[in-house]
């Protein structure tokens, strides 16, 4: 928020989620049906409530425009990096030993990303 500020910059806030029957049923196990439409509603919940809560802490808000994107959380940054001045992503850490500091998605990012990328740890 406060690069957005000084660079007079929108705030674009993305996040992602995946149909879980596309990976799934790779493990031999076929749910029932699944509601997609929930899950969407659910991440779209949790995105609002984390820009709410960072925007309260910033003296000056800036314009926070949201998205909720069915796909691969890498693909889905990258594409949506194409002209931005900077891409920042949170990181987790989890999976192998290089996933400690890192995570895939943030690594991947670091790696493809068009434009500088910052990674804030959890």
């Amino acid at each position: 928020m406060t690069y957005a500020r000084l660079t007079d910059t929108t705030v674009e806030a993305i996040t992602t989620w995946q149909n879980p029957d596309t990976y799934i049923y790779s493990y031999g196990w076929a749910p029932g049906s699944i509601d997609t439409s929930e899950i969407a509603a659910s991440v779209r919940k949790e995105l609002d409530a984390a820009v709410a809560e960072v925007s309260g802490q910033v003296d000056r808000p800036v314009e926070v425009l949201t998205r909720v994107v069915e796909g691969h959380p890498a693909e889905v940054l990258l594409e949506a990096s194409a002209g931005a001045r900077l891409l920042a992503v949170g990181s987790r850490g989890h999976g192998t030993f290089a996933g400690i500091l890192l995570g895939s998605v943030s690594q991947h990012c670091v790696q493809h990303a068009p434009c500088p990328v910052v990674v804030i740890p959890e």
